[in-house]
C-alpha cells in the first residue's frame, strides 16, 4: 500500500467527474411543459391527448413502415373509431397547422431533434 495517495486521489478526481453533471444541475429550473397551440380544425386528435403525448413518434414511426413497407394507407383510431391517413403532412399538420408552435417548441423543450422534416416538407413552406 504504498500508493495509498495517489489511488484515493485518483478515486476523489473520478468520482467528481463523473458526478459533476448532476450537481452542476443542482438549482437549475424544473421541466415545465410549454404552451402550445390547440388544433384549429378539428376537436379531437387521432388518439388520446396523453397517448399521443406520450408515443406520436412511435405512431408516426409505425405509420411510415405501415405505409412504404405493406401500402396500409388508413389507420383506425382507437379512442374515437374513425378512420385516418396516415400522413404526417395530411393528417397531423391538418389540424396542427404551425410547425414552429407546435411541433418545434415541445422539441427544443426537450431538447430533441427529430429527423421527420428531413423528408417532409411543412404545409406552410409550400405555395398551393
Amino acid at each position: 500500500m504504498y500508493d495509498k495517495n495517489k489511488i484515493l486521489t485518483g478515486l476523489a478526481v473520478f468520482v467528481v467527474f463523473m458526478t459533476y453533471p448532476f450537481w452542476n444541475n443542482i438549482g437549475s429550473a424544473a421541466y415545465v411543459r410549454p404552451e402550445i397551440e390547440k388544433p384549429k380544425n378539428s376537436k379531437e386528435c387521432v388518439e388520446s391527448v396523453e397517448f399521443m403525448r406520450a408515443e406520436h413518434m412511435a405512431m408516426l414511426n409505425e405509420w411510415r413502415d405501415e405505409v412504404v413497407r405493406d401500402g396500409v394507407h388508413e389507420y383506425h383510431s382507437k379512442a374515437n373509431h374513425q378512420v385516418f391517413q396516415k400522413s404526417l403532412t395530411k393528417t397531423c399538420m391538418k389540424c396542427h397547422e404551425n410547425k414552429d408552435q407546435f411541433c418545434d417548441k415541445c422539441h427544443a423543450t426537450v431538447s430533441v431533434n427529430p429527423y421527420c422534416w428531413d423528408c417532409h416538407v411543412d404545409p406552410k413552406g409550400v405555395k398551393k
